[in-house]
């Protein structure tokens, strides 16, 4: 079986062959750096060992799919399943919304790899919401029929952003300066968005600039410097920087739960969250989270479980054929 995880800033591919006693063993795992290949199709050329045959394959991609065809957000790749299909000489080819594919994987966590951010949760059945900021901002929803969960797959992180107070009317009026035609939460809440809340509060005089964050235009990695500055409280700039980040995730993880109706919890998945554990557990996400007026009783005891596993899409393409 070939499983697939493709993000905007890397590639991970799986071979692994299912045993009799329907477990999985894993034959060869590599990681690619997404935007060194001009098509998807170079790095299996690369990654599949001669003469292997592949009977299945499941990718997870960070994009939209529609008909088993996905134009990539932050990519120029496009992925067609019936051509994958021709490729690899088998016809179980299934391509999946990265989102999509974390959701399944995110079911097959276990309890120690989960860390529980609402102390008042309770263990419900329904609907669960799946929340993932990475390179981009992804969502999605697990819709329980009652007896199991499925699978939705959306766009949601490219809905508008909308802010809920002061601060933040201040800093819709800032972006839209940088996308006149359309803020979206995608650009605040994803590795991009450390450095738009940096400038933001540099641009408001909140404090000042770090000597140790370089130019916007500079080769190194800018958004790590400034939450890894901001969660150790270094830099007053950087720490404001994430703290308003967290603060802009819960909330709109809680109109996730909202707009799904998400009473069996929300998962958080994505690269981001575990390097700013301490903040994302610090309360301000929750507090965030719960703030919708009138529903607060209703959001005060869902479950919020912060995913320490990076590889929920791989294992949700793994067991996508169960």
């Amino acid at each position: 079986m070939l499983a697939g995880d493709i993000g905007g800033t890397k590639t991970v591919l799986e071979l692994l062959t299912r045993e009799a006693d329907g477990s999985t063993a894993s034959i060869k795992e590599q990681t690619f750096a997404s935007h060194e290949f001009s098509q998807f199709d170079d790095i299996l050329d690369k990654f599949l060992p001669p003469g292997h045959k592949v009977s299945s394959a499941c990718i997870g991609i960070a994009g939209p799919v529609v008909n088993q065809r996905c134009q990539m957000t932050n990519l120029s790749w496009l992925l067609d399943a019936e051509k994958l299909k021709n490729k690899l000489g088998t016809g179980r080819v299934k391509l999946l919304n990265d989102l999509e594919a974390m959701a399944i994987g995110m079911l097959h966590l276990p309890e120690h790899e989960l860390v529980e951010l609402n102390p008042n949760a309770e263990t419900q059945a329904g609907n669960i919401a799946v929340i993932a900021a990475g390179t981009g901002l992804g969502e999605a929803i697990l819709y329980w029929d009652g007896s199991k969960h499925h699978p939705m797959a959306t766009e949601g992180g490219h809905c508008d952003f909308a802010p809920q107070n002061a601060q933040q009317d201040k800093l819709l009026v800032y972006l839209r300066k940088i996308y006149p035609d359309h803020v979206s939460c995608e650009r605040l809440i994803s590795g991009i968005g450390f450095s738009h809340l940096y400038d933001f509060l540099c641009n408001e005089g909140f404090a000042p600039p770090c000597a140790d964050v370089p130019d916007i235009n500079s080769d190194i990695d800018r958004n790590a410097i400034i939450s890894h500055l901001g969660v150790s409280g270094a830099d007053p700039l950087c720490a404001e920087a994430v703290r308003l980040f967290v603060e802009l995730y819960g909330a709109e993880a809680g109109n996730l739960v909202l707009k799904s109706l998400a009473l069996g919890g929300v998962f958080i998945g994505g690269g981001i969250a575990p390097k700013i554990l301490p903040v994302m557990t610090s309360g301000g996400f929750l507090q965030a989270f719960n703030a919708k007026g009138r529903y607060l009783p209703l959001l005060d005891t869902v479950s919020i479980k912060l995913s320490l596993n990076q590889r929920t899409p791989l294992m949700g393409a793994i067991h996508y054929f169960d």
